[in-house]
């Protein structure tokens, strides 16, 4: 079952990309899709993540790793605005190389022992988030001038750097103290949060404004049927 939250994982990132670099749907529509996703993920960072991670961790040291996994992400998505510019692909790619590999280590342990209807509700939900913010990093890569090849072995490499993470936490983080994995949980969400506030839901608004509220709105209650659906509250 690990294996096939982790094949959905890949897929989603690579088909995603296939679908910016040889696609040919309309920007309003990705933006909207961007959009749902960042809201399924604003279910993501709470029910998966933080609530988790302060059930085991004092306020202050949840606070601590959140404000840490923030500002890591936000130190180096300004560092790649710096170098490609502000509206390139690269900013998503590292939205979700970032705020992923905490999250797929926590994600890997989660895992063990996971019955069927958890690991489909987390498989829907990792493949709503990735494919259209690999879709729109991957055709901005694209507009930026970068290769099909190049932009395509990027997000393959991505991929497989989270599927690897995902085996890393399930198999050798099976026996790690409940308050480390909190605190990798915890700044998993802090780098998620940051990445929301500053790459998924600016980039969404600049393609389609007007439906972005709704599209935002229509993630939240998506990932939360994926989330009774996995037996859990959303």
């Amino acid at each position: 079952m690990t294996l096939i939250v982790i094949a959905v994982t890949s897929a989603s990132l690579v088909l995603g990309a296939m679908w910016g670099l040889f696609g040919r749907l309309p920007r309003r529509v990705e933006g909207f899709l961007i959009a749902m996703a960042g809201g399924a993920l604003i279910v993501s960072v709470m029910s998966e993540l933080v609530t988790p991670a302060g059930e085991t961790l004092h306020p202050f040291w949840l606070t601590v790793m959140v404000g840490l996994g923030a500002g890591l992400f936000v130190w180096l998505d300004t560092a790649v605005e710096r170098k490609v510019g502000e509206d390139s692909g690269a900013g998503l790619l590292l939205a979700i190389t970032v705020d992923g590999i905490p999250e797929n280590l926590a994600l890997g342990v989660a895992l063990i022992g996971a019955g069927p209807m958890e690991v489909m509700a987390l498989a829907g939900s990792i493949f709503l988030s990735n494919l259209p913010e690999a879709a729109g990093g991957a055709r901005d890569m694209r507009e930026d001038g970068m290769s099909r090849k190049r932009s395509l072995t990027l997000w393959i490499g991505t991929a497989g750097l989270l599927s690897l993470a995902a085996l890393i936490g399930n198999v050798a983080l099976v026996n790690v103290g409940d308050s480390w994995l909190a605190m990798i949980r915890a700044f998993a969400g802090g780098a998620v949060a940051a990445s929301l506030a500053t790459e998924v839901f600016p980039k969404a608004y600049r393609e389609e404004h007007h439906g972005t509220g709704i599209a935002v709105a229509l993630g939240l209650i998506i990932a939360h049927l994926l989330g009774l659906m996995g037996g859990g509250g959303g």
